[in-house]
């Protein structure tokens, strides 16, 4: 009941309030000053009127604005997936310009050769980790063979020790099992660069009476029948004097960077006798 009775007061001053405005309105277009009567109204009308006037700017603005956020949120998200799509096809760009300046070096690299080559993607390293070695996707269907040198832009890489029809295994020169017969290319004094399994090779052999020193650069000699000679291997990076040994202490470190070997060339110069033999 007292819902009730609160309601019905509620739309009579409704009521008053409009009917209220309806005079003041009809009257509106007469050119005369309010009395006093309707200054008393306009006095007490003013602020409902102001309020209800605030009211509707405001939800008005609270709607536009609502489905102006909602727009704009829709066209943030829609701006963050073309910002992602575009950052992943600018990393797709940068890489085949990365892969396109790697296949420019190994070309240039193929002409200094002047040698039948076989260009071959590295797909892996050896799964065991007993040996310093990688896997190429190419094999004895493209006429890969045992020892055949395997070498990239920077310099000697290894020789294939396995070959399968379509994938082959190169041992890198840092392996403990590699030796290559090399040379420095300044004193044109002979070593033999073996791997260590680390980041550097040992240089063996090399006589006391050379004139080796840091910074100098070693180059296959072209003996032993598998790299041609004068292919980069490396520069020297320390040189001892070993007391009571023959030869000195030699430390070479490698041209190739083998933790980025991603493309090499294979010379294809190989009898692949060993493999015959097997």
């Amino acid at each position: 009941m007292k819902g009730e009775k609160y309601l019905r007061k509620i739309w009579i001053s409704i009521f008053f309030i409009c009917l209220v405005l309806l005079l003041l309105s009809s009257t509106s277009g007469l050119r005369r000053p309010w009395n006093p009567a309707e200054q008393l109204i306009v006095e007490i009308t003013a602020p409902f009127q102001k309020l209800i006037r605030v009211t509707i700017d405001f939800t008005k603005d609270f709607w536009f604005n609502y489905f102006y956020l909602v727009d704009a949120r829709q066209e943030n998200i829609r701006l963050k997936r073309e910002v992602n799509s575009l950052r992943m096809e600018n990393s797709r760009y940068r890489e085949l310009l990365a892969t396109h300046e790697r296949l420019r070096q190994l070309l240039q690299f193929k002409d200094v050769i002047r040698q039948p080559v076989t260009a071959a993607q590295v797909i892996g390293i050896d799964p065991t980790g007993w040996f310093k070695s990688v896997i190429i996707d190419k094999g004895g269907r493209a006429g890969l063979k045992w020892d055949m040198p395997v070498v990239n832009a920077s310099g000697v890489v290894g020789r294939i020790v396995s070959v399968s029809p379509h994938y082959a295994k190169v041992l890198l020169i840092i392996d403990q099992n590699s030796a290559v017969d090399c040379l420095t290319q300044e004193s044109r004094d002979r070593g033999m660069v073996k791997g260590l399994s680390t980041d550097v090779c040992r240089m063996d052999y090399m006589a006391k009476s050379s004139d080796v020193t840091v910074g100098d650069t070693v180059i296959t000699s072209g003996l032993g029948g598998i790299f041609p000679k004068g292919l980069p291997v490396g520069r020297i990076s320390k040189v001892k004097d070993l007391p009571g040994e023959l030869f000195k202490g030699v430390e070479v470190t490698p041209s190739v960077d083998f933790s980025k070997l991603e493309e090499v060339l294979v010379i294809r110069t190989g009898t692949g006798k060993r493999q015959e033999s097997d």
